[in-house]
């Protein structure tokens, strides 16, 4: 079933009936921007902060009233964006190359602009696991154009995942992607999801999500193609406290088992680039259009902060 024109939720498997009731409907809470990307959310302040990439800053919106404003800019067009276990925001820079996090006094301060002696892409996602490393994607987004950063020439060998670890270290840890993406772990975080979107640059690319085994010390295994977008790109995506996969497509909100199957959409009258769980409980899902905010409370919750 849909509800209400084409916006709302649609039924692939009867399952998917139980995570909403049939009187929720999506709400567009905001509109303005150009792209809308990295939501997080911020349980201390009940507010969420956003990139709008083009835009050159990020935006914040306020659960008690309402209310927008503009968090940051210029933000160094920031693109994703989490939040650690310290409630602490850490955000990927285009036109800085680099990851940061923003201290509890407002200091901003460098996670990582560099490996190897050469400069990154354009950090693209982020999340942070419960030993404190952080992991983001590489892809060159953020230097191909003057539209979500600045033209740069490639330093680095090809476009990759990378891990900081609790002490600062840095390491390579995937690198046979065209476009690493999004990226989330499962509830337990012996998987990782990573978003592959090389269909933007490569005739035929791949336009899916990886699954892989995530070892000691950060070592990945595995890798095989967990789901492939029948919608556009899976850009940006979070998963729930079932294992399931909330992500972007072109057409809204696709939400897949953790064997891979598609149980059901959220569709939304935009492209859609990112999603996150917020809200007291966490069963609220902020949604980045590609001109606005949109959010939909659901039967389940998210796993991690941000």
């Amino acid at each position: 079933m849909i509800i209400s024109e084409g916006v709302g939720f649609e039924v692939i498997e009867q399952e998917y009936k139980m995570l909403f009731a049939p009187h929720i409907h999506v709400e567009r809470l905001w509109t303005g921007a150009r792209w809308c990307e990295g939501p997080a959310w911020f349980a201390a302040g009940r507010y969420l902060v956003w990139s709008d990439i083009p835009n050159n800053r990020m935006m914040r919106w306020d659960e008690t009233d309402g209310s927008v404003s503009v968090f940051r800019a210029p933000s160094n067009f920031s693109n994703g964006n989490t939040v650690d276990r310290q409630g602490r925001l850490v955000s990927c820079e285009h036109l800085t190359r680099r990851v940061t996090r923003t201290e509890h006094d407002g200091s901003v301060i460098v996670l990582a602009d560099s490996f190897e002696g050469k400069r990154l892409n354009s950090p693209n996602d982020v999340v942070v696991s419960s030993d404190g490393s952080i992991w983001f994607t590489d892809p060159f987004y953020g230097i191909a154009t003057d539209y979500e950063g600045k033209v740069c020439p490639l330093e680095q060998d090809g476009c990759h995942v990378y891990r900081i670890d609790p002490q600062g270290g840095i390491d390579r840890v995937a690198d046979d992607f065209v476009q690493p993406n999004g990226l989330a772990f499962s509830p337990d975080e012996r998987f990782l999801y990573i978003a592959d979107t090389g269909i933007t640059h490569q005739e035929d690319g791949p336009a899916h999500i990886r699954r892989f085994e995530v070892g000691e010390n950060g070592r990945l295994s595995g890798g095989s193609v967990f789901a492939t977008s029948t919608s556009g790109l899976y850009d940006g995506f979070r998963i729930d406290r079932e294992g399931r996969v909330w992500t972007s497509s072109a057409e809204g909100v696709h939400c897949i088992r953790p064997d891979g199957v598609m149980i059901g959409k959220i569709r939304i009258p935009e492209i859609v680039a990112n999603v996150t769980f917020g809200g007291a409980m966490r069963n609220r899902l902020f949604i980045c259009g590609t001109t606005s905010l949109y959010s939909v409370y659901v039967f389940t919750n998210g796993t991690t902060p941000g």
